[in-house]
């Protein structure tokens, strides 16, 4: 197991958002979090990196409770990409590089240059490497954001809608790198996403919200349509196409 929730309940100002929350994931996995607007998902990743700190309950990295780690130990094990990324006059090798943060000691050194560039070569951002970030066009912007978390060469990658006000083909290829870099550098990724389509075609595992509770759990095998109606309250059907499930609404 590299990540495991257990009994973790959060709530803002007495108001219970999540509550008996329990899943775990392993190494090499995408998993969705799934739910109407409102469900808590966007709170959840936040307390899986303890930007929110949970009232209850615990977050293991690899058996290590991360609510008793310090927060540079947290940075160095989980990668986290926010929906919102806010405005910078850095260049994209500058952005990146502020990932090996948590690494540094007293100043930048030759390997943390050396990552920097490998990730923006990996990421196919290397004719960008000198443009400023607030030049780019969304697309571009996401897989920046992206390469300046696995410059803290995580354990574990946490995303917050990062295919939201994207076009199809950056959809695709954003969520489809998601995939490669959790299969060839072995770690986990916990992705937050409205698509269910998206969600269906490049994770492994889907835990649905509903009522601050998790409504189910389910690997890509277990997935059904009754799950997505009971939480959804959309009538739907899960199709092949082409070798690919979809969720069709009825």
């Amino acid at each position: 197991m590299k990540i495991g929730v257990k009994n973790l309940y959060f709530s803002y100002n007495s108001h219970p958002v999540l509550k008996d929350v329990n899943f775990a994931l392993n190494q090499g996995q995408v998993l969705s979090i799934l739910g109407v607007n409102g469900a808590g998902k966007s709170t959840l990743l936040k307390c899986l990196n303890r930007i929110l700190k949970p009232q209850k309950g615990a977050v293991l990295v690899e058996g290590e409770d991360l609510l008793l780690m310090q927060q540079n130990h947290i940075a160095k094990r989980i990668g986290y990409v926010p929906q919102q990324h806010p405005e910078s006059g850095l260049t994209v090798f500058e952005a990146v590089l502020l990932g090996r943060k948590p690494h540094i000691q007293w100043s930048m050194k030759t390997r943390d240059y050396e990552t920097a560039e490998i990730i923006i070569q990996q990421l196919g951002l290397t004719h960008l490497a000198m443009r400023h970030v607030n030049t780019l066009s969304g697309g571009e912007l996401q897989k920046v954001v992206m390469a300046r978390a696995l410059a803290q060469s995580p354990e574990i990658l946490i995303l917050d809608e990062p295919t939201s006000n994207l076009d199809l083909k950056n959809q695709l290829e954003v969520m489809g790198l998601i995939r490669h870099i959790v299969q060839t550098k072995r770690i986990s990724a916990v992705v937050a996403i409205h698509d269910l389509n998206m969600a269906v075609r490049f994770s492994d595992s889907f835990l649905f919200l509903k009522d601050q509770s998790i409504h189910s759990f389910a690997t890509k095998e277990q997935l059904s349509s009754e799950m997505i109606e009971q939480v959804y309250e959309v009538r739907v059907a899960l199709r092949e196409v082409e070798g690919q499930t979809m969720v069709v609404p009825l």
